[in-house]
């Protein structure tokens, strides 16, 4: 049997490379370049460079929030995208990208409407969700989608 690999994880704050110990949790882990928390429990913004860079590279566990301003159901479903950040925080992490802001690098998923939720495993696309979602469906539909135990 064979040692897992350890993901890579892109450093949300300056976009390096980094990697982690599979049973280690990521709240633990700090990026080797500028020393920011890995995973800090709480939602990130990305940009068009930061989600290239994330979508090319990193082989972790993530979910990215597809989502804008205006959007009422956005802003809804906010406190409880936060909220499963906080709780999640040593096995999956949480980032945003406000299509407003962002149009051209949201333009690449092809999305229809926001929210919509999409989940990375080992570099791949696992699951999408769009849709706003109270706290309940959404941590039962980051489980499902990671394969976690319910907590």
């Amino acid at each position: 049997m064979t040692a897992p690999t350890s993901p890579i994880l892109i450093c949300p704050s300056c976009g390096k490379p980094n990697r982690v110990a599979p049973q280690n949790p990521l709240t633990k882990g700090r990026c080797g370049a500028c020393q920011s928390t890995l995973s800090t429990g709480k939602p990130v913004d990305l940009t068009g460079t930061t989600l290239s860079t994330l979508l090319t590279r990193d082989t972790g566990r993530y979910v990215i929030d597809l989502w804008a301003p205006w959007c009422g159901p956005c802003r809804m479903m906010a406190p409880a995208f936060t909220e499963a950040a906080g709780h999640f925080a040593d096995q999956v992490r949480f980032f945003k990208l406000n299509t407003e802001d962002h149009p051209q690098a949201a333009a690449q998923f092809n999305i229809r409407g926001i929210p919509t939720l999409i989940a990375y495993n080992s570099g791949q696309q696992a699951a999408l969700q769009s849709g706003a979602m109270p706290q309940p469906q959404l941590f039962n539909w980051i489980e499902k989608s990671f394969g976690l135990m319910a907590s």
